[in-house]
């Protein structure tokens, strides 16, 4: 059986998710829309090149104008909204008018939970919805579940995760391969965690949550500190099953107290200030002045690295297991490693939805993706994932 995928974005992330679905998605057809036709037609074009077929076309389309998204849903089985995070809620409203499945790229807790509310209406119409479908969180939440159910009781669950650039590069030694108002939405607020079982918020860049942790060559050591929309909400769904349930970002050593100067300089704040009698917000002079120095261009050599442990009880003895995901920019394709697990994760969850593989309604990733399904799409598509289950009272291994 084949199915009609849709992307909604044209850019780095919507390309290397059409290419995903018309690669290994039985397609009859993959539709990129962005309010840039020509943009669209581009993504298009490098997917059909890739695949070496003419499967993908590309649409101009407005997505804030909900005739227009209604009406392009209406032949799309499931489709991928990989626009900014904040124009999620009206284009889930769309696709439940259009019945269509709808995953996302995310970003904002606050945000996806309204999308969860309309859950009755979602099952209504026989669809799935399910936000969060980028790299963290979307991979970093499937690949928690997963680690934990190689537990027989897990008790607490950490997960530390970053892209970074596979060479780093002074002064930033960071390189953005997504939209920088990914980032300080990231870096902005609180972290939410599970600490002694109950739900407890964090701030970002928390100097009791700063840690080094050491990672193969060619990274060696990262710094790991706290930011927001990581862990989704998995707070919620496990609140009272497990004791503890935290993840921080991975960065080259010295990123976070860049960042956390531009925050404390109130370079994040969104309410506008005065400036020569012009009306500005400090978050878009950041994006404006920071942003093109950071972008990177096609081909730029990167990495994401996942590192997931959770401890607990196996077979009635203290175990602990962990899991480790580490990407790196693919040749083959020109696909950065954050196109790779962001774009092709929702890709994946694109095409389980439209198999059938997914809970009907508006429900929580967690809740509505199989765990083992996903870590054996991600083993097919090339991801290279290394699990070990040991007891940690004698150290021997299972």
């Amino acid at each position: 059986m084949s199915f009609n995928y849709g992307v909604l974005g044209g850019g780095r992330q919507g390309t290397a998710a059409a290419f995903a679905m018309a690669s290994r998605g039985d397609p009859a057809s993959v539709v990129i829309a962005d309010l840039d036709r020509e943009a669209a037609s581009r993504a298009a074009r490098r997917v059909n090149e890739l695949v070496g077929a003419e499967v993908a076309r590309g649409e101009g389309i407005d997505v804030t104008n909900h005739a227009e998204v209604v009406d392009f849903l209406q032949d799309i089985d499931s489709f991928l909204s990989a626009v900014p995070y904040y124009l999620n809620l009206p284009i889930a409203v769309a696709a439940i008018e259009a019945g269509s499945n709808m995953c996302d790229l995310g970003g904002n807790t606050a945000i996806v939970r309204e999308q969860l509310e309309l859950d009755v209406q979602a099952r209504d119409a026989e669809i799935s919805l399910i936000p969060d479908c980028g790299q963290v969180p979307g991979m970093g939440t499937s690949l928690m579940t997963y680690t934990m159910g190689l537990l027989d009781e897990p008790h607490e669950v950490m997960m530390w995760d970053g892209g970074i650039p596979a060479s780093p590069v002074p002064p930033w030694n960071y390189a953005l391969t997504f939209n920088i108002a990914g980032l300080t939405n990231e870096y902005d607020g609180n972290g939410v965690f599970l600490r002694g079982g109950k739900i407890t918020e964090v701030p970002c860049f928390d100097p009791e949550g700063y840690e080094l942790i050491q990672f193969p060559e060619p990274f060696g050591e990262l710094e790991a500190f706290v930011t927001a929309g990581g862990t989704s909400t998995l707070p919620w769904t496990f609140a009272g099953k497990l004791q503890t349930l935290e993840n921080r970002t991975l960065r080259y050593p010295g990123h976070a107290a860049q960042w956390q100067a531009f925050r404390d300089a109130g370079l994040f704040g969104q309410e506008p200030i005065s400036i020569q009698g012009e009306q500005v917000r400090p978050r878009d002079v950041l994006h404006a002045v920071l942003g093109p120095r950071l972008e990177v261009q096609d081909e730029f050599e990167d990495a994401v690295v996942i590192r997931i442990v959770a401890r607990g009880r196996h077979r009635g003895r203290p175990a602990e297991a962990q899991l480790d995901l580490i990407d790196f920019f693919d040749r083959e394709t020109g696909f950065t490693s954050m196109q790779r697990t962001t774009g092709w994760d929702g890709a994946i969850i694109a095409e389980m939805m439209a198999r059938g593989e997914t809970t009907r309604g508006a429900v929580p990733r967690e809740l509505s993706v199989d765990p083992v399904r996903y870590v054996e799409e991600l083993r097919m598509r090339g991801f290279s994932i290394d699990e070990d289950l040991r007891f940690i009272a004698d150290g021997s291994s299972d």
